[in-house]
């Protein structure tokens, strides 16, 4: 039968065909993870705005009489655990530790309800919620996880059945959160490679690229091009000065692995009489975590509330220099925070105090760049809590947008690193992450929530793809 007979014409037509409608198929499909990638930067600057919102109503507050924050404080943290609790299960603590959760839960009913846009939307309420309050969090961690939200949401619109791309979307939503919400778009890849994904596939997503990119895209836009810590132009040359490495990453390694090791064993639970309290009364013990909070608040005249980034910018700049209690309040109020169980993230304190760390090394080395001891003491504390050295290297260096400190910044992270692993056997957020799927996989899964399990093919590109390779 010849090339230019009827039936073969017509088979002609047909495949043609399916290949256009394969072709809008994915299209239609990138279109709207594209979508969702400019979703994700509208949602963290919003978010943003309203951190700063908060922060400027709490400074008010504190201007107006310090003694105010007794009862704000209390009051605050009590009523944020009895919302989380009540309205918004899952949206408590940092939101890293709930996307690599996810990112290994085969039960997608669960995973449907931890990254729901009720959840994100509650993360931004009460993480602002507790920001005017004063606990110490970031904002950071949770936008993370309503990054993660919306493209799973996408995700789903699109009727995904493949774990994969379900997971991908996943990956590629926390990733582009972490660009938006520092503008740090190389952050955002390497934060999705070395703390979140685990598999090459995932690493090597097409999807995770484009939505890093296009988020922080739109926070450019909306936001303007600026750095978090500003620019800097100190260098730390090779010799002496390298002393600092030396300092900033064991001083830095000790106290991260130390602040991980406090936060993992509180997760465990806390035994005898206390632990009890808490399981048993964790409204009662937000207020007296908001109580403990205040007090250190007045000990350091409101230096150890909110996010710490207005502190750590002014050490970072030489326009402030503060003692070493700084970074020991900010440290038991970050802790003291976590522990609460209210929304909120740990990435701003831990620079913060990072920073705070740096600027008390800095007198003993007085011949070193001040700005540069402080970037490497926030880089070490950094390194040290999230236990992945590239990712802390890469943020702090576009935070501050100075290649000239990069090699002197790996360093110190690496350095950090591994002496906190000596400290902290766990990194921070996988150890968070374990025992948060113990906990989330026990709760029981409304009719709603549940979802049958797929059919073996169900996407109509899978069906026409497998059409096209019939006509071959």
């Amino acid at each position: 039968m010849g090339q230019n007979s009827p039936l073969h014409q017509q088979q002609r037509i047909r495949h043609l065909s399916r290949s256009a409608r394969v072709t809008t198929t994915q299209w239609r499909r990138t279109l709207v993870y594209w979508l969702g990638a400019v979703l994700v930067g509208i949602a963290a600057v919003t978010f943003a705005n309203a951190a700063d919102w908060a922060a400027r109503k709490r400074t008010l507050m504190v201007h107006w009489s310090p003694w105010v924050m007794l009862v704000v404080m209390p009051a605050g943290l009590a009523f944020s655990t009895w919302l989380t609790r009540k309205f918004f299960k899952g949206a408590q603590g940092s939101g890293i530790p709930q996307t690599i959760a996810t990112l290994h839960m085969d039960n997608f009913a669960v995973v449907n309800r931890v990254l729901s846009l009720r959840v994100a939307i509650g993360k931004i309420i009460l993480t602002t919620f507790g920001l005017f309050c004063g606990a110490s969090i970031g904002r950071e961690g949770p936008t993370v996880q309503i990054g993660a939200s919306i493209m799973h949401g996408f995700s789903r619109l699109l009727g995904h059945s493949n774990v994969t791309i379900k997971r991908g979307a996943i990956l590629a939503g926390g990733a582009a959160g972490v660009s938006a919400a520092f503008n740090t778009p190389l952050a955002g890849v390497v934060f999705a490679i070395e703390e979140l994904s685990h598999s090459f596939e995932q690493r090597t997503s097409g999807t995770m690229l484009t939505g890093v990119i296009l988020s922080g895209v739109t926070a450019i836009a909306l936001m303007g091009n600026y750095t978090y810590f500003g620019h800097t132009y100190v260098d730390v040359p090779v010799g002496t000065a390298w002393i600092a490495v030396l300092a900033c990453g064991l001083i830095g390694g000790v106290t991260g692995g130390t602040f991980s090791a406090i936060l993992i064993r509180f997760s465990r639970g806390v035994p005898g009489m206390a632990g009890r309290f808490i399981s048993t009364r964790p409204i009662a013990f937000a207020a007296l975590c908001g109580l403990v909070l205040a007090i250190l608040g007045l000990m350091s005249h409101g230096m150890t509330y909110g996010t710490g980034y207005a502190q750590a910018r002014a050490i970072i700049d030489g326009r402030e220099h503060y003692p070493a209690s700084f970074f020991v309040l900010k440290f038991l109020a970050t802790v003291v925070s976590y522990c609460s169980g209210i929304p909120g993230g740990l990435f701003a304190p831990s620079l913060s105090i990072g920073a705070g760390i740096g600027g008390w090394i800095q007198q003993f080395l007085p011949h070193t760049t001040s700005g540069a001891v402080v970037l490497l003491g926030t880089v070490g504390f950094f390194s040290a809590v999230v236990q992945a050295p590239l990712t802390a290297t890469v943020i702090v260096m576009e935070m501050c947008d100075n290649q000239q400190m990069t090699l002197a910044l790996m360093a110190t992270s690496f350095l950090a690193f591994g002496t906190s692993r000596i400290l902290c056997k766990r990194a921070l957020y996988g150890a968070l992450a374990d025992r948060f799927m113990t906990t989330v996989e026990r709760a029981p899964v409304t009719p709603r929530e549940a979802t049958p399990p797929p059919p073996a093919i169900t996407s109509a590109e899978e069906k026409l793809l497998h059409e096209i390779k019939g006509d071959k």
